[in-house]
């Protein structure tokens, strides 16, 4: 059985009236307090993207300290990260422009992290290049172990009025991908900063909530995003049948 928690949309470096940008620091570091505290296990924490607000050096230096735990750390970028930045500070890697994808195996799955970004925009797709790699990697290697797809941008709409416009479109393809593997057993993603959960190409597209902010549906009320609701996050269990269980937490605050 595999444990993972999974939270998104940190965007460290954001700037709030009621505390000049210390808010977003203050949140991320609540959960990731909250994650440390756990007396049982984890085998992974899984971030969906939107770890800096402007994809900024400097941001990503805070994205490092804060993620810094005693469990594997996964992430992809969101639409406010800056791929070249993101891959010198957070991977070590000389910077590229290129899609940042990357295969983790954990104990018993694969976990495939997409980068569902579009340089200088806000909405999304998965590239060519991203979904061949994709196909390879489910295709290869472990191919008898269940795998989890994760990215930023969720691929179907979710009836929020703010989010729908910069979803990730092109997703026909995606879908054709996801048919070739029966092995994957769900879909993880951020971007709406909000915990939903609904069905793509047959499987659970399972959406975390955010962390710096909670966007709210139309029957609520309001403006559409909430800065007082409590950080949240998400446990996904995978059983030894391939079955995808999700449950959500808010976190308490300080």
């Amino acid at each position: 059985m595999l444990t993972i928690a999974h939270f998104s949309d940190i965007h460290l470096g954001q700037e709030h009236r009621q505390d000049g940008g210390g808010r977003a620091l203050r949140r991320a570091g609540q959960v990731m307090a909250y994650l440390d505290a756990l007396p049982g296990p984890l085998d992974a924490v899984l971030v969906t993207g939107d770890l800096a607000d402007h994809g900024l050096p400097a941001e990503y230096e805070q994205v490092a300290k804060v993620l810094d735990c005693r469990y594997p750390v996964l992430t992809c970028p969101g639409n406010h990260d800056r791929r070249a930045p993101y891959r010198e500070a957070l991977l070590g890697e000389a910077p590229a422009d290129g899609p940042v994808n990357r295969l983790h195996r954990l104990p018993g799955a694969d976990v495939l992290m997409l980068d569902s970004s579009i340089p200088g925009r806000d909405d999304g797709l998965l590239d060519e290049e991203t979904l061949a790699w994709l196909d390879a990697e489910l295709a290869g290697g472990r191919a008898d172990l269940p795998a989890l797809v994760a990215f930023h941008h969720p691929p179907a709409v979710l009836h929020l009025p703010n989010v729908d416009p910069i979803r990730q479109f092109g997703e026909e393809a995606l879908g054709a991908v996801l048919a070739r593997h029966p092995r994957v057993a769900g879909l993880l993603c951020g971007h709406s900063h909000t915990g939903a959960a609904t069905i793509f190409a047959g499987l659970p597209l399972l959406v975390a909530p955010g962390v710096v902010s909670t966007v709210t549906l139309p029957c609520e009320g309001g403006p559409g995003i909430s800065f007082t609701q409590p950080p949240m996050l998400a446990f996904h269990v995978l059983d030894d049948t391939g079955r995808l269980t999700t449950h959500y937490r808010a976190v308490p605050e300080d």
